[in-house]
């Protein structure tokens, strides 16, 4: 199968054409004398493959793209061939942006499928676009149509193999470099499966489980960073011809789960899953736990006195998704028996050119709180960034730009800190998450439990 790479540099785009084993340049038009040819359009869509980068705006001639998040793909665009100005800016914190590709003179050839991915690193400074083509060309009866692309910035040279589901390893389909592609493959509608090695090696790095594609399915599938909870180094993005997308996560993802013991008035726990597994043992307040990857299903979670695990004081059912992120918190209070779980979403995917920072409330002492982030320590002219936040809920990740800030929380409506001011060297590329707490022994003295990059 031939490959070929596409470079595209800031003075001009080389393309160069794949020759696919299903060309559709076999059949010959013939124009009427006195009648100009019809012109094929091309097609064109965007993918944001840089894994440390923001949400990106993309700019092409009269079109626009807004926030297209990582692992995302455009809708696709039909358009006359022509030669298009194509530029695509970061979006910052407070909604400013930076132009980080372009702005080039994109030529777009007729009868062309173009696929622009976003590939590289933010923070390492290789940022760059990766032009993948095909031809526009019918998809026979019963069959499907596959393109594979190599997008994944932190992943060395590969063999990719594309096999039945139940099939040894044998020739790969191909060896790519990063940034390499194949030329669209044609094959019968069926069960198949994606196993990725390394050169020459039988040892599985990626291994998609058995994939049902449908005939008529056409796919752009691209090896990205993988963001999900796993082992595996990479992910595959699979795009349509329309834009739409989707995930094919490794078939051994797991779901990551870290607990943090959030009741100042109890004393240390187990949490035993299924009746028979310690998944943690003896956490004190206000600890909490690294991740660790379990299977994705629904547990029954016991978190029990870690001196007498017939003292329970949580008994829940806990459904994981696979590829996701959890803290779960107990949160409330032993004395007034309103201990209970808070099972919050995590997003460990970090960005290059801002601080992600979440702030969780967990103190059942404070009531609704606001919250300030500010130059400053002084809150006496400030507006809260978050107002009357209640107990168990949270702000969400926070986009900031690099710097010191001072957090102050204070009662609904008031200016009176219960907690800070608190101040934060926040650094570009890390994510903070602050768990606001009781005093121990459920006393006034609230303080922070702070995890993530704060450690």
């Amino acid at each position: 199968m031939m490959k070929k790479i596409l470079t595209l540099s800031l003075a001009s785009v080389a393309m160069l054409s794949l020759s696919a084993c299903n060309s559709s340049n076999d059949d010959e038009t013939i124009t009427p004398p006195g009648q100009p040819a019809a012109v094929a359009d091309a097609t064109l869509k965007f993918v944001h493959a840089s894994s440390d980068a923001p949400d990106v705006n993309i700019r092409f001639g009269a079109n626009a793209v807004s926030g297209l998040a990582y692992a995302q793909s455009s809708a696709n665009f039909n358009v006359t061939p022509d030669t298009y100005q194509v530029a695509v800016d970061a979006i910052l914190p407070g909604n400013s942006t930076a132009t980080v590709i372009g702005p080039l003179g994109v030529t777009l050839a007729e009868a062309t499928n173009y696929t622009v991915f976003a590939v590289g690193s933010v923070a390492n400074e290789t940022l760059e676009p990766l032009v993948v083509t095909s031809d526009v060309a019918p998809l026979a009866a019963g069959n499907i149509r596959v393109q594979v692309v190599h997008a994944a910035s932190a992943a060395p040279t590969v063999d990719v193999h594309v096999t039945a589901p139940t099939d040894a390893l044998t020739a790969p389909l191909a060896t790519l470099d990063y940034k390499d592609f194949t030329a669209p493959v044609d094959v019968p509608a069926g069960n198949y499966r994606v196993r990725i090695t390394l050169p020459g090696q039988s040892t599985v790095v990626f291994d998609s489980g058995t994939l049902e594609l449908a005939a008529g399915t056409d796919l752009v599938v691209a090896a990205i960073n993988n963001r999900l909870s796993g082992a595996s180094p990479v992910s595959l993005l699979a795009v349509a011809p329309d834009g739409s997308f989707f995930d094919v996560a490794d078939a051994n993802t797991t779901s990551s789960v870290r607990v943090v013991h959030n009741v100042s008035d109890a004393p240390a726990v187990d949490v035993i899953v299924n009746d028979s597994i310690e998944l943690v043992s003896a956490l004190s307040f206000p600890d909490f736990t690294d991740y660790v990857g379990v299977a994705p299903d629904t547990y029954n979670v016991k978190v029990a006195a870690a001196a007498d695990n017939s003292v329970v004081v949580i008994d829940a059912d806990l459904t994981l998704d696979a590829g996701a992120f959890y803290s779960v918190l107990a949160v409330g209070s032993l004395q007034n028996d309103t201990i209970e779980p808070l099972v919050l979403a995590d997003m460990p995917r970090r960005v290059a050119t801002e601080a992600q920072v979440r702030i969780v409330h967990g103190s059942t002492l404070a009531g609704p709180v606001d919250i300030y982030v500010t130059a400053t320590n002084d809150i006496s002219a400030a507006t809260p960034a978050f107002a009357a936040v209640p107990f168990k809920a949270d702000t969400g990740y926070v986009s900031l730009a690099e710097g010191t800030y001072f957090v102050t929380v204070t009662p609904a409506g008031s200016k009176t800190a219960a907690i800070g001011p608190l101040s934060l060297d926040l650094e570009a590329n890390k994510i903070y998450t602050a768990v606001a707490r009781d005093g121990v022994g459920l006393t006034g003295n609230v303080g922070l439990i702070l995890l993530d990059d704060f450690n």
